[in-house]
């Protein structure tokens, strides 16, 4: 696989509160994206939200990989999700409630699918492998996890299974951004008030920090990471990015 020489990475990551919110950001070498993050335990006493941001090269293209992985009743499967993950997706030309929504012609557009065992199909399949979805505050799958699809969590694997969906879209004049973010951005904004809010916002790592902070002072009671991913494309040139969910659990 042939890299590029010049490689451009950050592998931050957050773990306690003590380390209080951080926020990066970078721009890609061929100028075509800028990217920015923030991430903070919110009001919490823990940290188990992990991020990475990382511009790679592969076989002669330039490669943006983004992730934010929301780890739950500890941080082991999300640290290990988060250190492996996008170089086992780089070697191999290749989930949960984490969301990734895009800003298209100014309008926001999801381009990921929380996956909540409430959900018809996802119950289904649960079910069908002998599984059962029961309320326990909210909707878990055997009265435990409250996500269909996860790393981690081995005793309950027969069904939460680490499947992703995968969504391509393309990267043209009319796609302006795109945000990753943690439950503890959407459990209090909106696709279309996050959106709206960074519209005016041109750096990236600001953006997310104005995320963050919005979703602080609406009273978000989880860890809070967001990343936002800027397109600088020319008229006139396009390419393709593929979203994926991955969230990790332990």
């Amino acid at each position: 696989m042939g890299y590029l020489n010049s490689v451009l990475s950050s592998t931050s990551q957050v773990r306690a509160i003590d380390d209080g919110p951080a926020s990066g950001g970078g721009l890609s070498h061929n100028g075509k994206f800028s990217y920015g993050y923030a991430s903070s335990p919110g009001k919490r006493s823990s940290m188990e939200d992990f991020y990475e941001t990382r511009i790679d090269g592969v076989d002669g293209e330039i490669v943006g990989l983004f992730g934010v992985f929301d780890g739950h009743g500890g941080v082991r499967a999300a640290e290990y999700v988060k250190q492996n993950l996008f170089s086992n997706l780089i070697s191999h030309p290749n989930v949960g409630d984490s969301r990734a929504v895009i800003c298209r012609g100014g309008n926001a557009i999801a381009v990921s699918r929380d996956h909540k065992p409430d959900q018809t199909d996802e119950r289904q399949r649960i079910e069908d492998a002998g599984g059962f979805v029961m309320w326990a505050g909210t909707w878990r799958v055997g009265g435990v996890l409250a996500v269909s699809r996860a790393f981690g969590d081995r005793l309950l694997k027969q069904y939460v299974v680490a499947d992703p969906e995968i969504q391509e879209e393309k990267v043209d004049s009319s796609l302006e951004f795109l945000i990753l973010a943690s439950d503890g951005l959407w459990d209090v904004v909106s696709n279309e008030e996050a959106v709206g809010m960074i519209k005016p916002i041109e750096d990236a790592e600001e953006a997310a920090k104005r995320l963050m902070q919005e979703a602080y002072q609406r009273g978000s009671a989880d860890n809070i990471t967001c990343v936002v991913v800027r397109f600088l494309m020319n008229q006139g040139t396009s390419s393709h990015s593929s979203s994926n969910q991955f969230a990790g659990h332990s």
